[in-house]
């Protein structure tokens, strides 16, 4: 009997019945050596040579680094790139207006003339990855100190890339995988005329809004389009009319046959940042300290934001982008916390620690190397909390405002015009970057939200902050002020000049060295000015020391639990380079009675819909699609119009707008989230509840063709019937 069940154990993982996998964020170089048989055994019918090769064109030329933080994928012959809603939402906003509400109505260009740039935003290709380790670490040695070590790798670095960039086209970064005991070359290419074409509404790109981020169902339209320009020889170039629509190695097929329960799909992106081998004492840190302090903060600025923006449909276009960003990670941090205790994340890493503890004790050799580390990282996670929680305020509140921030970009022409020796270039130069910036900044700002900001940030601050991680200004608000901080808080605003555009302007316009006593007296740059100091010189310093101990530890932890572990993949955490995540669309039960199909449709839209919310009305037009069934053929084969999925594919930020594929290598969605339930994945992965939420392809198509009647751009794609 015990026989028969190891053969059919056997059985199931040689057919790949029963796997579902997903934890990992796998390098494509290693794909075919760590990866493709599970894949293929999964339902994967393409190569590992077929995602990433340096002989042939291949998947990972059409997947690109969106602006900063996004991924997003080549989807035409035409440069046609696709990403998430949120990931364009930016410049989205920066081409609105109350009378070109390009947020709430959606934009489309009907030909290419219409298209609209911008200035600024880029997108990225991995040329190649190369492994550098060995001459990264070359002259490293145990004998060295920290300090040293980190300077001689440093300077290889250094010299690699610079090697690389004087003989080659391209651009090189060199980047640490598995805390330091890896080093990658990253080749790259990247493309500076990026193109807005078409937007749908907020009401379909944003359906849901903050209460629905995060969550599963979701009923979201999560896209936009972009389009990369080139010059006449087909190279990167900045924007010109004479640029021209870039020519793609490789553009993805697009799949009409759309995704089922159990199949098999894999995303191809950017993610971020995950910590998924911390210790206990790290994580613990992060979920009962530091989370907890930057989601109360963000709670502040967000229910500011809300009552002035339900006042006034400017200031709700203006803070669009703002409000977002800030309630993004908000919501996020709570789902964190609260995925984590309930998977018990620290418990389970606490039981690791022993495990491990056992394993050190088992050899003198074990001891001599590995005995030390987790209670040296008990001590110094203990150091740092102070000061962690010092920085999270300043950064979060101390710069959360608005003027405050602006204010900290005055400091350099400050330091450049008393400097005794005084660099007059270098001055011109600092007044002509502020004076750019102007416009940028007060485009999207609005002083009575600001100052209301203020005075409730103030008072937070002070009251979860103690000395010697306060601003000297307090001290003022205490004594002059007797506490009172909308008393402060208005005589900022009065007596400074960075609130109003017009006098700054003409304050720079003709700006002299024996200028600066006035904005050294500004009472906004004063404060900046303490905070910057704050940071340098009380809070800085110390932290950074113990975080550099804690990486120092955490490369030696790394390598121990590789050497422990010696049957284990190990995958390296996120850090902003290409990445391939697998696993089945599968449903997950987040609560007890609780069940979620792995696929949203049009008809929870509907269910949804309520007029009188803002995040909850339906654009007439859909509302007519649904009404008529006019989905055509990108119904799902039950006649349903299908929206989203989610499946067991670990992702995190970054990997917004990353392409999600079937089996085929097909284009079957656009991952834009996670399960609020699972997004402890950064630190902790369970495939029971960890999900990526993908836009189902085919209603990107059907917005595009029949709500937009933008249809002609579908000409330029490859769709795939069958």
């Amino acid at each position: 009997m015990k026989l028969i069940k190891v053969l059919l154990v056997s059985l199931i993982l040689l057919t790949g019945k029963g796997l579902f996998a997903g934890e990992g964020m796998w390098i494509p170089q290693l794909l075919q050596q760590l990866n493709e048989k599970e894949m293929q055994a999964m339902g994967m019918q393409i190569t590992a040579d077929d995602i990433y090769s340096l002989n042939h064109s291949s998947m990972k030329d059409a997947v690109m680094l969106f602006g900063r933080g996004c991924t997003s994928e080549v989807i035409s012959r035409e440069g046609l790139l696709l990403t998430n809603h949120h990931c364009g939402f930016s410049a989205i906003q920066k081409h609105s207006s109350v009378e070109h509400d390009y947020l709430k109505d959606g934009f489309w260009a009907m030909n290419k003339k219409e298209e609209l740039p911008n200035p600024g935003l880029t997108a990225t290709v991995m040329i190649k990855m190369e492994n550098v380790t060995r001459a990264v670490l070359n002259g490293v040695n145990p004998e060295m100190t920290e300090a040293q070590r980190s300077q001689k790798i440093k300077e290889n670095t250094a010299k690699l890339v610079k090697d690389f960039e004087a003989t080659n086209q391209y651009q090189a970064v060199i980047k640490s995988f598995f805390k330091g005991n890896q080093y990658y070359m990253i080749v790259t290419q990247t493309f500076k005329d990026i193109r807005l074409v078409g937007a749908p509404p907020s009401a379909i790109g944003k359906f849901g809004g903050d209460t629905d981020n995060w969550m599963w169902p979701r009923h979201t339209g999560d896209f936009s389009l972009f389009r990369i320009y080139v010059d006449r020889n087909g190279n990167p170039a900045p924007y010109s009319k004479d640029n021209v629509p870039y020519q793609p190695k490789y553009y993805f097929p697009i799949s009409l046959k759309g995704v089922n329960t159990g199949d098999f799909t894999f995303v191809f992106g950017y993610p971020a940042r995950t910590n998924e081998y911390l210790p206990s004492y790290a994580v613990e840190q992060i979920i009962n300290k530091e989370n907890p302090d930057r989601i109360s903060i963000r709670q502040i600025r967000l229910n500011l934001f809300k009552k002035y923006a339900d006042k006034d449909q400017k200031v709700r276009i203006m803070y669009a982008s703002k409000q977002a960003h800030v309630a993004n990670a908000w919501k996020k941090m709570i789902g964190q916390n609260l995925g984590v205790k309930r998977v018990h994340g620290i418990e389970k890493k606490q039981a690791f620690e022993k495990q491990f503890e056992n394993w050190t004790n088992s050899t003198p050799e074990l001891q001599k190397k590995y005995a030390g580390l987790l209670p040296a990282f008990k001590t110094t996670y203990n150091d740092l909390a102070p000061y962690n929680h010092a920085y999270n305020f300043l950064r979060e509140a101390g710069m959360g405002m608005e003027l405050t921030a602006f204010a900290s970009r005055f400091i350099r022409l400050i330091d450049l015009s008393q400097s005794e020796n005084r660099d007059d270039v270098a001055m011109q130069k600092a007044v002509k970057s502020l004076k750019m910036y102007l416009p940028v900044f007060f485009k999207d700002y609005y002083k009575p939200l600001d100052k209301e900001v203020m005075a409730a940030l103030l008072k937070k601050y002070d009251q979860d902050v103690d000395f010697p991680f306060k601003p000297d200004f307090f001290n003022r608000i205490h004594s002059r002020y007797k506490n009172n901080y909308i008393a402060f808080t208005d005589a900022v605003f009065k007596k400074s000049i960075l609130d109003d555009r017009d006098k700054l302007e003409t304050f720079l316009a003709n700006y002299q060295a024996k200028d600066i006593k006035k904005l050294a007296k500004d009472p906004a740059i004063q404060m900046a000015r303490d905070f910057v100091d704050l940071q340098k010189n009380v809070i800085s310093a110390k932290r950074n020391s113990l975080r550099f101990k804690n990486d120092s530890l955490m490369r030696l932890y790394m390598a121990a639990q590789m050497e422990m572990q010696k049957d284990k993949r190990f995958y390296p955490d996120a850090n902003f380079t290409l990445r391939v995540s697998y696993g089945k669309a599968a449903g997950y039960e987040p609560a007890d009675a609780v069940e979620y199909k792995a696929f949203s449709t049009m008809k929870g839209i509907m269910e949804k819909e309520n007029p009188a919310i803002y995040d909850y009305a339906v654009p007439e037009k859909l509302k007519e699609i649904y009404r008529t069934r006019d989905f055509g053929r990108y119904a799902d084969k039950d006649g349903s119009m299908h929206v989203c999925f989610v499946a067991r594919n670990h992702t995190s930020g970054g990997n917004s707008g990353s392409p999600v594929f079937n089996g085929k290598g097909e284009l079957i969605g656009v991952n834009f989230d996670r399960d609020w339930e699972g997004t402890m994945s950064d630190f902790v992965y369970d495939p029971s509840i960890c999900r990526n939420i993908s836009l189902d392809i085919r209603y990107f198509l059907l917005i595009v063709d029949k709500l937009a009647g933008a249809g002609y751009l579908l000409d330029e794609m490859k769709l795939v019937e069958d």
